[in-house]
């Protein structure tokens, strides 16, 4: 009988850890969710929607960098318009050194302005009227320009003009 009851021993010690297992206290159940206070929020259905990728207004809105101009890039050369939104191809644009801007439409009169450049901010100033102007590109074969006019901006594409003789400034 002995062999008996070694071999019983084993299978009685694990039926008593499953025993004293199963009447462990088991964990309480969670506590539940403190209720959250109810949000409320203002009917923003009539309003235009506002996209979230827009610094708020205390946050600084970043600034792209505008290229250093150098005005030997684009003074004393004649620049002829390839596209615009507004003016019409084939006109010239001539920024003269001295602060003169001689912008001749092939169906017009020549006509003289002013432009200026100051800390890289170009300025033209048509019949009197003053126009900041964005410099988008400019290289050897290309001027872009942004002109902010009254209403709608005019982007001028311009490009070197072939055979074009720099006129003069009005006396």
């Amino acid at each position: 009988m002995r062999i008996a009851n070694r071999s019983i021993l084993p299978v009685v010690a694990l039926l008593g850890i499953l025993v004293l297992a199963s009447c462990q206290k088991a964990a309480p159940p969670a506590e539940p969710a403190a209720e959250t206070p109810a949000t409320v929020t203002a009917d923003t259905s009539g309003q235009p929607a506002r996209s979230t990728d827009v610094p708020a207004p205390e946050e600084p809105m970043p600034t792209a960098e505008k290229p250093v101009v150098e005005p030997s890039a684009f003074v004393d050369r004649v620049w002829q318009v390839s596209a615009s939104s507004s003016a019409e191809p084939g006109t010239t644009y001539t920024f003269l050194s001295g602060g003169t801007l001689v912008i001749d439409s092939p169906n017009g009169t020549p006509m003289h302005g002013k432009w200026s450049l100051e800390n890289g901010a170009l300025t033209m100033v048509e019949e009197g009227v003053s126009y900041p102007t964005d410099i988008l590109a400019l290289d050897a074969g290309q001027f872009r320009l942004l002109s902010h006019n009254p209403g709608t901006p005019v982007e001028i594409s311009l490009v070197p003009a072939a055979d074009q003789t720099l006129p003069k400034a009005k006396p």
